[in-house]
């Protein structure tokens, strides 16, 4: 989506609104931190650098950080990294970043829907949070329901694999759970069905309708099966 055009900043309006917390800043300190990879401002043809209120709050974070706890570039650099990929930073040299996963009572969040696939995590990191070995991920993955999203695992099939490792301790296996893959896609299909109208539109309008109605129908379809299972559950006593 495109960014408004006031809703940029010139390297001078960041230096205003940071000089009152941090009374050493300078342009020459900002750049640098670019030159470090810290930042990554974008530029206008003229070549003036553009910063976004996302680029004003990392360095926020930069500053911070070498303030309050005296970290090192390198170290903030691989904060940032963990933040931007979902991840919480590590708490000291000797530990690795954790999935941040919004829960409730262990539960993911209904408001969590729709926002987790934003998380990238590396395949060691999947293995080491969910708990599944590296054998119940390559069943899960023959199956199709875990599918990496280019080099990294999304915040869903991290989902996944929590679910899966924790099935396994009632003797339920990967490939008991095809059934589940099948009847999401029957579901996903349906969901489908019903916003191909509104995505052929092409209008902005009716693409952010869409969204709406892809994340209400499939909350509706959550709430369905989740009914249906203790429906039927209930009829076993």
């Amino acid at each position: 989506m495109a960014v408004p055009a006031r809703a940029y900043l010139s390297i001078g309006e960041v230096l205003s609104k940071l000089r009152s917390d941090f009374q050493d800043i300078t342009i020459s300190k900002i750049r640098f931190l670019e030159s470090e990879g810290l930042i990554e401002p974008q530029r206008t043809p003229s070549g003036y650098r553009k910063f976004t209120n996302t680029d004003l709050e990392r360095l926020r974070y930069v500053l911070l950080a070498q303030r309050d706890q005296y970290l090192p570039l390198r170290v903030i650099k691989e904060n940032l990294d963990a933040l931007d990929r979902g991840l919480q930073p590590a708490q000291s040299a000797n530990t690795a970043p954790t999935p941040r996963l919004a829960t409730v009572d262990g539960e993911l969040a209904p408001s969590s829907f729709g926002q987790i696939s934003d998380m990238r995590l590396s395949r060691d990191e999947l293995l080491s949070s969910s708990g599944v070995t590296d054998s119940q991920l390559v069943e899960l993955e023959s199956y199709g329901l875990i599918a990496p999203r280019g080099r990294h695992y999304d915040g869903d099939a991290l989902a996944i694999a929590k679910a899966v490792a924790e099935m396994a301790g009632f003797g339920i296996e990967p490939r008991h759970l095809r059934s589940f893959k099948s009847a999401a896609d029957r579901e996903i299909g349906l969901i489908e069905q019903v916003i191909t109208p509104l995505v052929r539109q092409k209008s902005t309008e009716a693409k952010a309708r869409a969204e709406e109605v892809q994340r209400e129908i499939a909350s509706l379809s959550i709430r369905l099966h989740a009914s249906l299972v203790r429906g039927g559950l209930h009829r076993l006593r």
